[in-house]
């Protein structure tokens, strides 16, 4: 019989919420949407488990990985409840890739603060091997990977097994506690010798996503490449535009980054000429590689991309114009990003758009 599973101390269920039923231990799997070898783990372990866990998971990144943090930068209550559609969303950092030894020892002061406070989440990752690990702010488990043997075999070795009745804390009335606001008596022992500055997720937050250089991204993409599409990729990319520009930079990084210029031309694009072109030169490399790629990784990529290729094209107007595209970038599709300009547009792409002559007739 699974384990008895114990809550971080950022999460509390109501006393009237089904009291009687035991949250227990496990881990449930399957495969991705439009993925044929690629796997979404979800899991539950009792807290004391977690720093090993994320340790032992780590050593699948003996070279580099990326760290993923999950808080809110700004104030929020000391308490909420969970489950609730009107709650505020968390705002989620990414770092750069970074010798993964620097992510551990750096993280190291804070990850006892992360795992128990009820408004952090956190993980780390490596696109190119295909896994990635995250503990969220409802302290669940979550893994994704194209080993799925290999992770199963993980999750054994942490006496976690199979449980196809598994209750996570999102089943159940329950609620979110910051660190800050709980009182001495329920603060996990490791923890008592921190101020109420120190146990602040919004300060050390901003402590560690200084840190680690981390940056915020839009959360609205989500995709999942295998080790052997991303080989794939890698290898076109290496044969075809060996002298490209943005052949180096990983290619599931360039998709967030489409996406991120996508949103940021939404808001306002604050950037000049020459950094709107940079945006575009991103979707030119994605467009690329699904013209190179196998039929089944072009359409998958295509489908992707699909979210902010239609953002992208409600925000343009006067697209009876167009900039014009790099000469050195050869596709067969109408490069629609260059037609038109984004309504919202700051004072550097204006004044640049006026001086190139955009605005006359």
């Amino acid at each position: 019989m699974a384990d008895y599973c114990e809550l971080p101390a950022g999460i509390t269920r109501w006393h009237k919420s089904n009291t009687n039923t035991q949250q227990c231990e496990g881990f449930e799997y399957s495969l991705l949407e439009d993925c044929d070898n690629a796997y979404r783990f979800t899991a539950l372990a009792t807290v004391g488990k977690i720093p090993s866990i994320f340790n032992h998971f780590s050593q699948f990144f003996p070279d580099e990985s990326f760290f993923i943090l999950e808080y809110y930068p700004e104030k929020i209550p000391h308490t909420r409840p969970g489950g609730t559609n009107d709650n505020p969303t968390p705002a989620v950092f990414y770092s750069p890739y970074l010798a993964t030894d620097l992510i551990l020892k750096t993280i190291a002061p804070y990850i006892s603060r992360m795992i128990h406070d009820g408004f952090v989440g956190f993980g780390i990752a490596n696109n190119r091997k295909g896994l990635e690990f995250f503990y969220s702010e409802e302290k669940v488990l979550t893994f994704f990977t194209d080993n799925h043997l290999r992770l199963i075999n993980f999750l054994h070795q942490h006496e976690l097994q199979p449980n196809n009745s598994l209750l996570l804390p999102a089943d159940f009335g329950h609620d979110h506690l910051s660190l800050s606001g709980l009182p001495e008596n329920l603060l996990p022992e490791e923890l008592l010798s921190f101020t109420n500055n120190e146990l602040d997720a919004m300060i050390f937050g901003q402590e560690l996503t200084g840190q680690l250089d981390m940056y915020q991204v839009e959360e609205g993409l989500s995709f999942f490449l295998t080790r052997k599409e991303q080989e794939q990729i890698e290898e076109l990319l290496k044969t075809e535009l060996p002298d490209y520009e943005l052949s180096e930079v990983e290619f599931g990084g360039l998709l967030l980054d489409w996406n991120d210029f996508v949103s940021e031309c939404e808001q306002t694009f604050t950037g000049d000429l020459w950094e709107y072109r940079q945006g575009l030169m991103i979707r030119d490399t994605i467009q690329q590689v699904i013209e190179m790629a196998s039929e089944p990784l072009a359409d998958k990529i295509s489908l992707i991309v699909s979210e902010p290729d239609n953002i992208f094209k409600k925000i343009l107007v006067d697209r009876r114009k167009r900039l014009d595209p790099p000469t050195d970038i050869k596709v067969s599709q109408k490069q629609f990003w260059y037609h038109g300009m984004v309504q919202k547009k700051g004072s550097d792409l204006r004044r640049d758009l006026i001086r190139q002559g955009w605005f006359k007739h």
